[in-house]
């Protein structure tokens, strides 16, 4: 896993252990096992957040782990061209290489730990795919994509696209030295990533050593997910067991704490997890397809702007594609509100 790594995480600065006797543990919530499905041109995809009430996850709408997986030569596979309005895409590319583009002239290639943060707002249209000499060769491929909602107020904005590369992060590590941290938006203990973000956020891959345990200062406010990218062990004080492609939901406090598992048996040493928490819009939420936005009416005039071309055109240099009216409105997210 080659996301962003040091040679020694003892010259990184440390976060220190919370005073257990001013900040509260969170319990674990509920532990829910993402399904398999496939997303795009048919590239596998584990539905993160699948199972997991839109309380829970507030401001968060929707997160895929794509892969792990390793293409033969002429697999991989990529996105047509489509449209997105009313919330942001991040994109975090743990193994592997994909190209972006947009109709607001966003766009280029991501790779093993870099991050695109796609601002949709008022409307945007987009691809993502493996550039052709991955086609050709195959490879191990892996990443994230989630999707952040934006409240009212800013679901019209002009669409924005930050290209953040992996050494850009912030890289911390805990007390004794156990563990990776990558804080790639927001704020952990006062070491801010590089991510801008409408809604306060905060985006973290953590690496633990076989048998390290970690205790995170957390925003009270936010809520706090971790997502199991590999490997296994567990979460919250009460140690509750985790392996890969699982999703863990904390309740109230200020602090979250995972632990490795002593000896680890997939493919990775290390236990690996993707921590994110944000302050919660708590407005309602329609979402249909690639559009979340607030009212039912909302989601119909996206479509209508959609079709009639106001959400943008593909730009004459653009990457290799499907026609745009292949591309299913409905798609594997929808219809949910």
């Amino acid at each position: 896993m080659p996301a962003v790594s040091v040679e020694d995480v003892l010259v990184l600065p440390r976060i220190p252990t919370p005073d257990p006797a001013v900040a509260r543990p969170r319990p674990v919530r509920s532990v829910t096992t993402a399904p398999r499905g496939l997303e795009g041109e048919g590239f596998p995809v584990r539905r993160a957040f699948a199972g997991v009430s839109s309380a829970d996850l507030d401001p968060f709408i929707h997160m895929d782990q794509m892969g792990e997986v390793d293409y033969a030569p002429g697999e991989p596979k990529g996105t047509p061209w489509h449209p997105h309005r009313g919330f942001e895409t991040v994109t975090y590319i743990i193994d592997g290489t994909f190209d972006h583009q947009d109709s607001n002239g966003g766009g280029g290639r991501i790779t093993n730990g870099d991050t695109q943060w796609m601002t949709a707002g008022a409307g945007i249209l987009h691809i993502e795919a493996p550039p052709p000499e991955l086609v050709a060769s195959g490879g191990l491929f892996h990443g994230i994509q989630l999707w952040v909602n934006l409240p009212a107020a800013s679901k019209w904005n002009p669409p924005r696209y930050q290209d953040i590369r992996g050494n850009q992060a912030a890289l911390v590590t805990t007390a004794d030295g156990g563990a990776l941290l990558r804080v790639i938006a927001g704020e952990l203990a006062g070491h801010v990533g590089p991510g801008i973000t409408f809604t306060p956020v905060t985006l973290v891959h953590a690496t633990l050593s076989p048998g390290a345990a970690i205790e995170l200062p957390w925003r009270p406010s936010f809520n706090a997910l971790a997502y199991v990218l590999a490997g296994r062990g567990s979460v919250g004080a009460e140690r509750r067991p985790v392996h890969v492609g699982q999703l863990a939901v904390y309740g109230p406090g200020e602090v979250v704490s995972l632990a490795a598992a002593g000896n680890q048996d997939g493919p990775s040493t290390d236990f690996e997890v993707l921590l994110l928490g944000g302050q919660p819009i708590r407005e309602p939420v329609v979402h249909y397809g690639p559009f979340v936005m607030n009212t039912r009416e909302e989601i119909i005039q996206a479509m209508e702007d959609y079709q009639a071309g106001r959400l943008g055109s593909i730009p004459a240099s653009a990457m290799p594609h499907r026609r745009e009216g292949d591309v299913d409105l409905a798609g594997p997210h929808s219809p949910a509100s």
